[in-house]
Protein backbone atom coordinates (compact mmCIF):
# COMPACT_ATOMS: atom_id res chain seq x y z
CA UNK A 1 0.00 0.00 0.00
CA UNK A 2 1.31 3.43 -0.97
CA UNK A 3 0.02 6.79 0.29
CA UNK A 4 0.50 9.91 -1.79
CA UNK A 5 2.45 12.42 0.31
CA UNK A 6 0.71 15.33 -1.45
CA UNK A 7 -2.99 14.41 -1.06
CA UNK A 8 -2.96 11.53 1.44
CA UNK A 9 -4.87 9.04 -0.77
CA UNK A 10 -3.88 5.37 -0.47
CA UNK A 11 -3.20 3.14 -3.50
CA UNK A 12 -2.23 -0.46 -4.13
CA UNK A 13 0.66 0.48 -6.44
CA UNK A 14 3.64 2.59 -5.40
CA UNK A 15 3.64 6.02 -7.07
CA UNK A 16 0.20 5.41 -8.60
CA UNK A 17 -0.63 8.14 -11.09
CA UNK A 18 -3.65 10.17 -9.96
CA UNK A 19 -5.09 13.65 -9.63
CA UNK A 20 -4.44 15.32 -6.30
CA UNK A 21 -7.03 17.74 -5.09
CA UNK A 22 -10.62 18.58 -5.82
CA UNK A 23 -11.89 17.58 -9.24
CA UNK A 24 -12.64 20.47 -11.59
CA UNK A 25 -16.32 21.24 -12.06
CA UNK A 26 -16.34 21.50 -15.85
CA UNK A 27 -14.35 20.23 -18.80
CA UNK A 28 -13.12 23.76 -19.50
CA UNK A 29 -11.91 24.06 -15.91
CA UNK A 30 -10.14 20.71 -16.35
CA UNK A 31 -8.41 21.95 -19.50
CA UNK A 32 -7.46 25.25 -17.85
CA UNK A 33 -5.80 23.30 -15.02
CA UNK A 34 -3.44 21.52 -17.43
CA UNK A 35 -0.04 22.76 -18.68
CA UNK A 36 -0.21 25.43 -21.38
CA UNK A 37 1.40 23.20 -24.03
CA UNK A 38 -1.42 20.64 -23.69
CA UNK A 39 -4.43 22.97 -23.74
CA UNK A 40 -4.87 23.35 -27.52
CA UNK A 41 -4.95 19.58 -28.06
CA UNK A 42 -7.26 19.07 -25.09
CA UNK A 43 -9.62 21.77 -26.34
CA UNK A 44 -9.68 20.16 -29.77
CA UNK A 45 -10.43 16.74 -28.22
CA UNK A 46 -13.28 18.28 -26.21
CA UNK A 47 -14.72 19.92 -29.32
CA UNK A 48 -14.58 16.72 -31.36
CA UNK A 49 -16.30 14.68 -28.65
CA UNK A 50 -18.97 17.32 -27.94
CA UNK A 51 -19.83 17.59 -31.62
CA UNK A 52 -19.59 13.92 -32.57
CA UNK A 53 -23.04 12.78 -31.48
CA UNK A 54 -26.23 14.78 -30.85
CA UNK A 55 -27.41 14.94 -27.24
CA UNK A 56 -24.10 13.77 -25.76
CA UNK A 57 -23.80 14.65 -22.06
CA UNK A 58 -20.51 16.22 -21.00
CA UNK A 59 -19.33 16.12 -17.38
CA UNK A 60 -16.38 15.42 -15.12
CA UNK A 61 -16.19 11.87 -13.76
CA UNK A 62 -13.15 10.32 -12.05
CA UNK A 63 -11.57 13.79 -12.27
CA UNK A 64 -11.53 13.75 -16.09
CA UNK A 65 -13.77 14.75 -19.02
CA UNK A 66 -16.48 12.15 -19.61
CA UNK A 67 -19.08 11.96 -22.39
CA UNK A 68 -22.12 9.73 -22.31
CA UNK A 69 -25.26 9.03 -24.29
CA UNK A 70 -27.84 6.30 -23.76
CA UNK A 71 -25.65 4.41 -21.28
CA UNK A 72 -22.56 4.46 -23.51
CA UNK A 73 -19.45 6.49 -22.73
CA UNK A 74 -16.05 7.74 -23.81
CA UNK A 75 -13.58 9.88 -21.85
CA UNK A 76 -10.13 11.43 -22.03
CA UNK A 77 -7.38 12.61 -19.75
CA UNK A 78 -4.29 14.76 -19.98
CA UNK A 79 -1.00 12.96 -19.44
CA UNK A 80 2.56 14.23 -19.46
CA UNK A 81 3.20 13.84 -23.20
CA UNK A 82 -0.14 12.68 -24.64
CA UNK A 83 -3.92 12.61 -24.36
CA UNK A 84 -5.37 9.27 -23.32
CA UNK A 85 -8.70 8.57 -25.01
CA UNK A 86 -10.61 5.87 -23.12
CA UNK A 87 -12.77 4.26 -25.79
CA UNK A 88 -12.91 0.70 -24.47
CA UNK A 89 -11.50 -2.62 -25.60
CA UNK A 90 -14.22 -3.21 -28.19
CA UNK A 91 -13.59 0.13 -29.91
CA UNK A 92 -9.85 -0.46 -29.97
CA UNK A 93 -10.42 -3.86 -31.56
CA UNK A 94 -12.92 -2.38 -34.04
CA UNK A 95 -10.55 0.41 -35.14
CA UNK A 96 -7.27 -1.53 -34.78
CA UNK A 97 -6.28 -1.01 -38.42
CA UNK A 98 -6.75 2.77 -38.14
CA UNK A 99 -4.87 2.89 -34.83
CA UNK A 100 -1.73 1.13 -36.06
CA UNK A 101 0.30 4.36 -35.87
CA UNK A 102 -0.64 5.09 -32.24
CA UNK A 103 0.26 3.59 -28.89
CA UNK A 104 -2.66 1.61 -27.51
CA UNK A 105 -3.00 0.08 -24.05
CA UNK A 106 -5.96 -2.00 -22.87
CA UNK A 107 -8.86 0.43 -23.26
CA UNK A 108 -6.91 3.62 -24.10
CA UNK A 109 -5.45 5.24 -27.19
CA UNK A 110 -2.55 7.66 -26.74
CA UNK A 111 -2.41 10.77 -28.93
CA UNK A 112 0.91 12.66 -28.52
CA UNK A 113 0.71 16.41 -27.98
CA UNK A 114 3.43 17.02 -30.56
CA UNK A 115 1.33 15.52 -33.38
CA UNK A 116 -1.92 16.76 -34.89
CA UNK A 117 -4.98 14.97 -33.56
CA UNK A 118 -6.62 12.67 -36.12
CA UNK A 119 -9.94 14.48 -35.84
CA UNK A 120 -11.82 12.31 -38.34
CA UNK A 121 -10.69 9.10 -36.65
CA UNK A 122 -11.59 10.40 -33.17
CA UNK A 123 -14.99 11.50 -34.50
CA UNK A 124 -15.65 8.04 -35.97
CA UNK A 125 -14.57 6.31 -32.74
CA UNK A 126 -16.77 8.62 -30.67
CA UNK A 127 -19.78 8.01 -32.91
CA UNK A 128 -19.23 4.27 -32.69
CA UNK A 129 -18.77 4.36 -28.90
CA UNK A 130 -21.68 6.67 -28.19
CA UNK A 131 -24.19 4.99 -30.46
CA UNK A 132 -24.25 7.59 -33.18
CA UNK A 133 -23.57 6.67 -36.74
CA UNK A 134 -21.98 3.27 -37.20
CA UNK A 135 -18.62 3.03 -38.93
Amino acid sequence: MWTCPKCGRAFQRTNQSHYCGKAPGTVLAYIDSQPEEARASLTEMMTILKNSVPDVRERILWSMPYYERDGKSISFSACKSHISLYAGVEAIERFAHDLSGFAVRKNAIYFPYDEALPANLIDRIAKWCLGGLSD
